[in-house]
């Protein structure tokens, strides 16, 4: 199973989304166009209704640990309520922030 199968797996498994958008960004990177090292990552699930921005975010990130031991370098989440993803969704974008961790587009360095 490759690391987005299994994040998508898990995601689905545990939080029932009524949304869930996966992207691989890994061809942003200096690891390759066939790396699973940085996604991007939306999920809109009931089970975040009365829960912090951070815990869900720490919900989503305990799940992963065996995805890190194989290469998951990046994640960058958005984790919402039905609520608030009707709220956005016409008019929602999402960016990655640049990776620190060697982007061959960083330019800062």
């Amino acid at each position: 199973m490759t690391i987005r199968e299994s994040l998508q797996d898990k995601l689905t498994r545990h939080f029932a989304p009524v949304h869930l958008e996966i992207e691989n960004e890994s061809h942003m990177h200096a690891t390759g166009p066939r790396a699973e090292t940085h996604f991007r990552l939306v999920l809109v699930s009931p089970a975040f209704e009365g829960v912090g921005r951070v815990d869900r975010q720490r919900r989503v990130m305990a799940l992963f640990d065996e995805e890190r031991a194989r290469g998951l370098h990046a994640l960058t989440l958005r984790v919402l309520t039905p609520a608030e993803w009707e709220a956005v969704k016409d008019d929602f974008e999402m960016v990655s922030p640049a990776c620190r961790g060697g982007s061959k587009h960083d330019k800062r360095k």
